[in-house]
């Protein structure tokens, strides 16, 4: 059997840097007048469209004015990422993460989380967020899927470097986001019922992926 010649890009370096001028171009005729507030802004929103292929990111992301700086040097002195699932730790870079001194925990399996969920009878997030919180050291916090793990950061009033919160969903997922985004910790979140783990996953690797030319800025 004869196969048609391969015409297609087959390099991933190519395929994402074809992917991205193509988002460029999308922005640049369907949004004219649409401008980035900054360089880093620019790069988690593109990857993030980049993730889903949807351009509602460019209007839903809500930016803390330092969260991205905080999220950078935090991770240059070598902080801890604590993540709602594993599904957004299987999505984040963390080799290069390693490369910073910094590591990447999720806890939703821990036997100590099981123990005290079944025991409290709240939700496994809420109990990984409480062992979390429990450990020294410099935290970010990473949500993608559950909104529980949002409310009970919030509940500690505790003051992490910075929290990504993009729990996706109907119950709950809106309102803890909102309720992030009006509690005065540093933050980068969804507005609306938009998220997912794979966006918590991207944001991080956004920041990671721009280190290297950000600490020469």
């Amino acid at each position: 059997m004869n196969y048609p010649q391969r015409s297609y890009i087959q390099q991933p370096q190519q395929i994402e840097q074809h992917s991205f001028d193509i988002i460029t171009e999308i922005i640049r005729e369907s949004r004219p007048d649409y401008r980035f507030v900054d360089a880093g802004q620019e790069a988690v929103i593109k990857r993030v469209i980049h993730t889903t292929a949807d351009f509602d990111w460019l209007d839903i992301l809500h930016f803390s004015p330092d969260a991205l700086h905080r999220i950078r040097d935090g991770i240059l002195r070598g902080c801890t990422l604590y993540t709602d699932t594993t599904m957004v730790l299987s999505g984040i870079n963390k080799t290069r993460l390693a490369q910073y001194g910094s590591e990447c925990r999720c806890y939703v399996s821990d036997p100590r989380v099981v123990q005290m969920a079944k025991v409290q009878q709240i939700t496994r997030s809420m109990a990984a967020v409480d062992i979390a919180l429990q450990e020294a050291g410099e935290k970010i916090f990473v949500f993608g899927n559950a909104p529980t793990a949002l409310f009970r950061l919030l509940e500690h009033q505790s003051a992490p470097i910075a929290v990504v919160g993009v729990p996706v969903g109907f119950v709950g997922a809106e309102e803890s986001k909102n309720a992030l985004i009006h509690s005065g910790l540093s933050c980068i979140a969804a507005r609306g019922r938009k998220g997912g783990s794979n966006i918590a996953a991207a944001i991080i690797n956004a920041v990671l992926y721009r280190m290297p030319e950000v600490r020469h800025e």
